[in-house]
């Protein structure tokens, strides 16, 4: 990005702009007098002065001063000087500005995008081969490889982990393993629209946990955004084609585990020397992943991702590690582009940029599936995510102070 910014961000315009002959009349001479920043210029203008009271007489009405074009020669000399560089940093700026909407503008396009392919590819996985434990550690191994590649070649930092570090992340570690485990076991069941919309929940859950652990009571416009979001998740779920309880539920506990792990990264990692940047903190979480569900996935699921087990069921084994592999690696990416984002802005600009995508994820994957939609469930779908985009914009508006 750096080489982009050099070659669309010149310090100079290449043709210097040059200002009306006109324009010259609307500066003050005393403001544009440069005898004390410039010396030669008062030498040599003073001595004009004197050779130029030898040329008339010596009255007392003659005053010594420059003629007039001298003076709108000097001006606009000035006032040229005096705009070359500010038009040159206001360009640069401006430049600047832009570059960096647009890189921004591009990281929400990539997370958008990666998002969707995740669920797509992901569903196509889940619908075919039901092992939603071995298909959610694909996505931990491939994950893995990417955190040690990413290290190993010095694209990222290493940090250096303490044990009082790693005991402080496990708790992270186990609410993200399984509540990546129980999305995915809601995405095998029901249709990837249901499944998003369940999950337009995590807001009632996140206020719950945070009144009940962290003592933040919420405002009364934070409780009124809850009301349309649990109302349209609930005529969506009655009037869902592809309902069934164990999709529900495992979306369900996906959004208890989720907000849970948000609550518990401002319990732990308080202190500034444990304190370590989003995306070294998610890589570390992606590695304690992998190794805490291995042992789950072997005593649940046994070893039924070999080519053998593959073909003995019917299945085309390319296609199906292709399309585990590419839904890993976008899992990991849009994962990734999203705490790479949270740098950038506020939080609650990155919540509704989340509550868009949700919307982005739901509407691509009706299309791409064909999922039938009724039209109560569809007005129950964007009550629901209404909510979501209204307690992203209530939850920045602080209580009043109550005074004594």
């Amino acid at each position: 990005m750096q080489s982009v910014a050099f070659t669309l961000s010149p310090s100079l315009p290449l043709r210097t702009p040059h200002a009306p002959r006109s324009a010259s009349l609307s500066f003050h001479p005393l403001r544009l007098s440069a005898s004390k920043s410039d010396p030669v210029t008062s030498n040599a203008t003073s001595s004009s002065f004197t050779r130029r009271s030898w040329l008339h007489s010596s009255s007392s009405s003659f005053k010594f001063r420059p003629r007039d074009s001298d003076l709108d020669a000097r001006a606009r000399f000035e006032a040229r000087a005096a705009s070359v560089p500010e038009s040159a940093s206001g360009d640069a700026a401006a430049s600047g500005g832009l570059l960096k909407t647009l890189e921004l503008g591009s990281l929400f396009g990539l997370w958008y995008l990666f998002n969707i392919y995740f669920n797509i590819y992901n569903k196509q996985v889940l619908k075919v081969y039901q092992f939603p434990v071995t298909v959610t550690l694909v996505q931990f191994a491939v994950g893995t490889v990417l955190v040690s590649f990413m290290w190993g070649l010095n694209l990222y930092k290493r940090p250096k982990i303490t044990g009082a570090q790693l005991a402080a992340i496990l708790p992270l570690a186990l609410v993200h393993t399984f509540g990546n485990l129980f999305t995915n076991m809601s995405l095998g069941k029901v249709a990837v629209s249901f499944t998003h919309t369940i999950k337009a929940m995590e807001p009632f859950f996140s206020v719950v946990f945070s009144a009940m652990f962290l003592g933040e009571m919420p405002t009364p416009w934070v409780v009124g955004s809850l009301v349309p979001i649990v109302g349209g998740v609930a005529l969506a779920s009655v009037t869902e084609a592809s309902f069934n309880w164990a999709g529900f539920w495992s979306a369900m506990a996906s959004n208890v585990l989720n907000q849970s792990r948000n609550v518990l990264s401002k319990k732990v990692m308080v202190k500034k020397e444990d304190s370590m940047d989003n995306i070294t903190l998610f890589s570390i979480i992606t590695i304690m992943s992998f190794f805490l569900l291995a042992p789950v996935a072997f005593v649940m699921e046994g070893v039924k991702f070999t080519p053998t087990y593959l073909q003995s069921a019917g299945l085309n084994v390319r296609q199906v590690y292709i399309r585990s592999v590419l839904a890993a690696l976008c899992f990991h990416a849009y994962q990734q582009v999203s705490y790479m984002i949270l740098q950038r802005v506020s939080p609650v600009t990155h919540s509704v940029g989340n509550c868009v995508k949700r919307v982005v994820v739901i509407v691509s994957s009706v299309i791409f599936f064909q999922t039938p939609v009724s039209p109560v469930n569809a007005f129950g779908t964007a009550v629901a995510l209404a909510g979501v985009f209204l307690y992203s914009r209530v939850k920045r508006i602080k209580p009043k102070a109550k005074t004594a």
